[in-house]
């Protein structure tokens, strides 16, 4: 499933995009595996919220995590952490929870780009559902998106623990 608001939003801006439908799955990188995608070009949207409540997306690869000390710090805010589904299912209605495309300007969710992402031709993303992607180049998305661009990814570590990361 593709968002209807996010397939608006694309054609209506006139963008170039492919769907590619999968197996259903839940986290990234089993979007990336069962896509045939490699992970630097899987893309992920994690919700992050601030002391003041305000909801943030940090886009980056499905290999990594975010440093939300990096994100605090250029957000300007005291705290950061991830937002539970709760505190952001109603932000992004069009979407299955968990499968939010990295358009956060689309539902008024301000987005923070990681720029590893910027060395990649092209990026593929969930589209709004757990069973279909999206591929797109990079630069497309970040004139339809023009998120801010900040380097906070840091490797991710299975089974291991890095804190303030998500």
């Amino acid at each position: 499933m593709i968002s209807q608001k996010l397939k608006d939003y694309l054609d209506g801006a006139g963008a170039v995009y492919s769907g590619h439908p999968h197996q259903v799955a839940y986290t990234s990188q089993e979007v990336a595996q069962s896509a045939h995608v490699p992970g630097r070009e899987m893309v992920k949207s994690v919700i992050l919220k601030t002391n003041d409540q305000q909801l943030i997306m940090a886009v980056l690869s499905a290999k990594d995590a975010a440093n939300l000390d990096i994100l605090r710090n250029e957000i300007g805010c005291r705290a950061l952490r991830l937002a539970s589904e709760s505190e952001f299912n109603e932000s992004f209605p069009t979407c299955t929870t968990g499968a939010m495309p990295p358009f956060g300007n689309i539902f008024n969710v301000p987005t923070y780009c990681d720029t590893n992402l910027s060395e990649n031709d092209e990026i593929e993303f969930n589209g709004g559902g757990h069973d279909q992607t999206i591929r797109m180049r990079f630069d497309d998305y970040r004139r339809l998106v023009n998120p801010k661009m900040v380097h906070f990814a840091q490797p991710y570590i299975r089974g291991g623990t890095q804190r303030k990361t998500a």
